[in-house]
């Protein structure tokens, strides 16, 4: 049986994805800032652990907690979304919120789990980011927070592949689409279980041949 650990479990894509895994049969660790109110979580069968991935103690204490035990993928998938304003109306608190969800708690998520992770024999980590991180897809501007931070989880991804590929990591980034969740909203074109469905599929499918490259969720590599 695999054991993964996905970050922001609690709704939508992260809820879906703790759904679709413990129905196939795997153990699924699923975060939460607010474990007692992930009810739905929980009830998927999913080990509901808390965490803050904007607060390096709650980070650490999460990897302190699996220490010993063995993770075969780790899915951070906990973020923000919103597209703000024009350049005017951006503060420094705005963009260093991003910054500090979308790629900097990420990354001190993978460093607190090594350990865990190297004990697995998945040695997959996937990050999902967004097609809005792409600056060769980027026609209409705006967005400057998500983006950026999006396109920033997308470089770091890049270096923990050159890293820890050298110990067969798989390390990816992945869009799973406009999706109908309270983030991307009901009248975003792609439901959340077929998205889901297709994230877990380049998941399953990746080979360390393709660590460090950003694919959609139908399998599609997707431009830098």
């Amino acid at each position: 049986m695999s054991t993964w650990l996905v970050t922001g479990a609690n709704r939508g894509i992260g809820l879906e994805l703790a759904r679709q895994l413990t129905a196939r049969g795997a153990q699924v660790i699923g975060t939460a800032r607010e474990p007692e109110a992930a009810t739905e979580l929980r009830a998927t069968g999913a080990r509901v652990e808390v965490l803050d991935v904007t607060r390096p103690d709650s980070v650490d204490a999460l990897g302190a907690r699996l220490r010993g035990e063995a993770i075969d993928v780790l899915v951070n998938n906990a973020g923000i979304g919103g597209l703000g304003g024009g350049v005017a109306d951006l503060t420094a608190d705005h963009l260093l919120r991003y910054y500090a969800v979308n790629a900097v708690g990420p990354l001190l998520v993978v460093r607190a789990l090594l350990p865990a992770l190297r004990a697995g024999g998945g040695k997959k980590i996937a990050h999902v980011t967004s097609l809005m991180g792409s600056i060769g897809d980027n026609g209409s501007g705006g967005a400057y927070g998500y983006r950026a931070s999006k396109a920033a989880l997308n470089m770091l991804n890049k270096s923990l592949a050159l890293e820890l590929g050298r110990e067969g990591f798989t390390c990816l980034v992945l869009n799973p689409g406009w999706v109908q969740t309270d983030m991307g909203g009901r009248g975003a074109p792609t439901p959340v279980v077929e998205s889901v469905r297709g994230l877990l599929a380049v998941i399953d499918g990746a080979t360390p041949a393709d660590s460090g490259r950003f694919f959609n969720h139908d399998g599609r590599a997707l431009p830098w």
